[in-house]
C-alpha cells in the first residue's frame, strides 16, 4: 500500500472552497463564507442488527425525486471511486456556500475525493458532444443541507481533462472546475486515476488506485447517505443555487484502496491525513440528468 506526496506542495495553494480578503497590508487570510454555526438534520435512529444506532436525517430521501422543468444537460457518470473522510462539521462550516450547513451522520460531516470518467454529455436535448462530451473528472466535494432540506454536494475542485469545460462551468454555473492532465487504467480488478493540475495553480496531483471487490447487496445507512444526493449547493452570480440531477440509485461495490498519493484534498483547506477512515466505495455508473438551477 502507497500513501505518500507531502502536503507542503499542496499548502502552498489557495484553497478553492473559500475565499479570500486583505488584510490592508498586501496579504490576504482565508474567511467564512457564513457565520460558522453548524446545525444538524433532525436524525431518524434506527437500530441496526448489530445494535448500533444509526440515524439518516428524517427528510433524506433515499431516491432521487422527478425533475421539475427542462433537463438542461445530461451524460453518464462511469467507473467512480468514492473514498471517504470523517470531518468535525464546524471545519467544514466555513466552506458552505450562504444558505446552506454541513450535512451530518451520526455527528460527523465527510469531505469525498472521487475520480471518475463523465461520457457522453449532452446539452439542452442535443445529441452528444464527440470529444468535449467525453472526459475525465476527479472531484473534492462535501456534504450540505439547506433550510429546504435539500440534502447535496458543495464542491470545493472538479479537475477536467477538457480546458472548455472548465472555462464554460465557471463561467455558467459557477462551479470550481480546473483543468488537468488526467489518466484512468485498468489491470483486472484494479482500478487507477492520475491527476497533475495544468490552471489554475499549477502542479497539484492526485493517484489514487483501488481493488474492486464483490457488490453490496444492501448498503448500510452511511453509504446510502454519502451516495444518495439528488443535486448541489454552488454560488452563482453572487448568490446560491440548488441544481437537482435525477439518476437511480447507485449500484455500489466494496473497494480497497492500495494507492493514495494526494494534494487536492488539503489544498481546498481540509485537514486529512492518511487512508480514508469510511469504507471506500466504487461503482460502475449512472446515467444522470441534470434541471434548472432555483434559489436556495
Amino acid at each position: 500500500m502507497a500513501v505518500g506526496w507531502a502536503d507542503d506542495a499542496a499548502s502552498r495553494h489557495r484553497e478553492p472552497c473559500q475565499r479570500r480578503v486583505s488584510t490592508g497590508g498586501g496579504k490576504s487570510i482565508s474567511a467564512p463564507r457564513l457565520d460558522p454555526r453548524v446545525q444538524t438534520s433532525r436524525p431518524q435512529q434506527r437500530s441496526s442488527g448489530s445494535g448500533i444506532v444509526v440515524a439518516l436525517p428524517a427528510d433524506f430521501a433515499i431516491e432521487a425525486p422527478p425533475l421539475k422543468g427542462r433537463v438542461l444537460f445530461e451524460h453518464d457518470w462511469r467507473d467512480l471511486a468514492f473514498l471517504h473522510w470523517r470531518m468535525p462539521p464546524e471545519v467544514v462550516a466555513p466552506l458552505m456556500p450562504r444558505g446552506t450547513r454541513p450535512d451530518t451522520f451520526d455527528g460527523d460531516t465527510f469531505v469525498a475525493l472521487v475520480p471518475f470518467e463523465l461520457r457522453s454529455a449532452n446539452y439542452f436535448g442535443s445529441p452528444a458532444v464527440p470529444y468535449i462530451g467525453d472526459f475525465l473528472e476527479t472531484n473534492v466535494r462535501l456534504y450540505s443541507v439547506d433550510d429546504h432540506g435539500r440534502h447535496g454536494v458543495v464542491f470545493c475542485s472538479l479537475e477536467t481533462s477538457r480546458l472548455a469545460i472548465a472555462l464554460a462551468a465557471r463561467s455558467t454555473v459557477g462551479l470550481p472546475y480546473t483543468w488537468s492532465k488526467q489518466t484512468a487504467s485498468v489491470s483486472g480488478s484494479r482500478r487507477t486515476w492520475t491527476t497533475k493540475r495544468r490552471w489554475p495553480e499549477r502542479g497539484l496531483r492526485t493517484e489514487v488506485s483501488v481493488e474492486v471487490g464483490a457488490t453490496i447487496a444492501e448498503p448500510d445507512e452511511l453509504a446510502v447517505f454519502l451516495t444518495a444526493r439528488w443535486g448541489l449547493h454552488t454560488e452563482r452570480f453572487g448568490r446560491t443555487v440548488w441544481m437537482p440531477n435525477f439518476h437511480e440509485p447507485w449500484e455500489l461495490q466494496q473497494a480497497h484502496v492500495t494507492v493514495l498519493r494526494d494534494q487536492l484534498v488539503r489544498a481546498a483547506g481540509l485537514p486529512v491525513s492518511g487512508l480514508p477512515d469510511v469504507p471506500s466505495m466504487f461503482s460502475a455508473g449512472v446515467h444522470t440528468s441534470f434541471g434548472e438551477p432555483v434559489a436556495v
